[in-house]
């Protein structure tokens, strides 16, 4: 069945942006020392909002963080995503051949998704952008997914998901909308994971039509 809305994820799907936040944590981490690597980062971080990441660093290392923690990686991130931050490969030819309502659902913060959609010239591509600011509970709950669902006026049933990570794919399946796991980003190198229930997976953008016919439009037609 052809899905009316696809929501999107932002970090790590629309924007190949998950390993130059994990090199800035890292560096930001290491100044408290904190010995943080790209894997643990990838294996306990994506996906969640940096007051979660902040959070299980706090408890998992016994560390106290400097009031400052979270505004540092943030101005320090954004400094990077300026000169280094692009679209996954192959998304805008997707997007300009998608024909169904499209929105962003993301953990990231309101100026953080924002700036990165500016910066990769995805904004033109997006009306509707909500953020785990504006729910109760982040992912892996539903809640947010549910809040854009009711806000643009969808069944959950007929949402099209696209996410990277357990918690996203979670927070979707327990909103009742199909989910699918994006490989593309280069902090997955070709990796997936399992999931529970299991997710189909796709590494390219160009294989997503033939996953669902009829998604987008034939541009070569006259």
């Amino acid at each position: 069945m052809l899905p009316e809305l696809v929501i999107f994820d932002c970090d790590g799907v629309l924007i190949d942006s998950e390993l130059l936040s994990g090199q800035v944590l890292i560096a930001e981490a290491a100044l408290q020392g904190v010995p943080l690597t790209i894997s643990y980062v990838r294996d306990h971080f994506l996906g969640r909002s940096f007051p979660t990441v902040a959070q299980i660093i706090r408890e998992r290392f016994a560390v106290t963080l400097p009031a400052d923690f979270e505004a540092r990686y943030r101005a320090s991130l954004l400094d990077l995503f300026q000169t280094a931050l692009k679209p996954t490969p192959g998304l805008t030819d997707l997007l300009d051949r998608l024909h169904l309502p499209k929105c962003v659902a993301t953990s990231s913060s309101p100026p953080r998704v924002a700036r990165s959609l500016a910066i990769t010239g995805l904004d033109r591509y997006f009306q509707r952008v909500f953020t785990a600011s504006q729910v109760a509970r982040g992912k892996p709950a539903p809640d947010l997914f549910l809040f854009v669902a009711d806000q643009m006026g969808v069944d959950p049933a007929r949402c099209l998901v696209i996410e990277d990570s357990r918690p996203g794919i979670s927070a979707a399946q327990a909103a009742g909308m199909p989910v699918l796991l994006y490989t593309g980003g280069s902090h997955m190198a070709g990796l997936g994971f399992d999931t529970t229930p299991p997710v189909q997976a796709f590494e390219h953008w160009r294989d997503l039509p033939q996953m669902f016919p009829g998604l987008t439009m034939d541009m070569t037609a006259e």
